[in-house]
């Protein structure tokens, strides 16, 4: 077993220790502490939710319906990001190379990138930034096509290790799953996992994982699990919501050690919009109680 100084941006290195995925897995214990408290507030939720945490100073983990299959929403643009740099990385694409948007890449919405005009001029980097900050669908639907689509990044996924995480949307021969689960689907384990992979440099090359990290320290959706969070400190995340599903994934970085976090529902009888979403209260608590058991 070798330990590996892991160095991210902006702040204080931490310690993983690294080793073939079996034996790291046989070392990992769970913190029944905080199962205990995580599946108490579980218990009334009117939907189906798993949960995956893992403490990397105490490689201590929570799992909870942790391998079930969820609805990504919007956490699929990590997925995509990734194609994106794997081009990056081949020199197909490069990082602020200008773009071209068209009238024809408009996703109905709200979008920021669908304001702009026909033939008006954008660098890559800020259409990856608004992908992943304001999780502009325009913008990722743009990214997706230019990352060589579905099949490209699910393959990526694969090479990764993992065996659930799948764009569904706009892919070749899955439009049974796309009709079950939307845009795409992961697992709480999985998704957790990926987030891990780029914290340690382990997704594309060490530089991509790295602007991956920084741009997915940059969320502009603030107002569920990051809010129960100190200001000063760094965080890469992401968020997904549709009408009956919510999720978000987290690394979180404070003085005391880091740990991701990661929380899916489905099949949520509460579908409103506003802050007292039952699963955005939930996603709220169970933030709080993780960063209050490790810090």
């Amino acid at each position: 077993m070798v330990a590996k100084k892991i160095a991210y941006p902006g702040h204080l290195a931490i310690v993983l220790l690294l080793t073939v995925l079996p034996a790291c897995l046989a070392a990992q214990r769970t913190d029944k502490k905080l199962f205990q408290q995580i599946n108490t507030l579980l218990q009334q939720f009117g939907g189906d939710v798993g949960i995956y945490v893992h403490d990397l100073k105490k490689n201590r983990v929570v799992a909870i319906n942790a391998d079930a299959i969820f609805p990504t929403a919007s956490m699929i643009k990590i997925p995509i990001a990734v194609g994106v740099m794997d081009h990056i990385k081949k020199g197909n694409l490069a990082y602020h190379q200008e773009l071209i948007y068209k009238d024809s890449l408009l996703y109905a919405g709200v979008d920021l990138l669908g304001s702009f005009r026909n033939n008006e001029k954008i660098e890559l980097s800020k259409v990856i930034m608004l992908m992943l900050s304001l999780s502009d669908n325009t913008a990722s639907l743009w990214l997706q096509s230019l990352a060589g689509g579905g099949i490209h990044i699910n393959h990526l996924m694969e090479q990764a290790g993992l065996t659930i995480t799948r764009v569904n949307s706009r892919t070749k021969g899955r439009d049974s799953a796309r009709k079950e689960f939307g845009w795409g689907q992961t697992s709480p384990r999985e998704m957790a996992l990926l987030m891990e992979k780029l914290v340690r440099g382990e997704i594309i090359s060490p530089e991509s994982s790295a602007t991956l990290i920084r741009l997915l320290g940059r969320n502009y959706w603030d107002e569920q699990a990051l809010s129960q969070l100190p200001a000063d400190v760094f965080v890469a995340s992401k968020n997904g919501a549709v009408d009956a599903s919510r999720s978000e994934v987290l690394y979180v970085n404070g003085q005391k050690g880091a740990y991701i976090f990661c929380i899916c529902s489905k099949n949520n009888k509460d579908t409103s919009w506003g802050n007292n979403n039952e699963a955005w209260q939930l996603t709220q608590k169970i933030s709080k109680l993780i960063w209050e058991r490790y810090h």
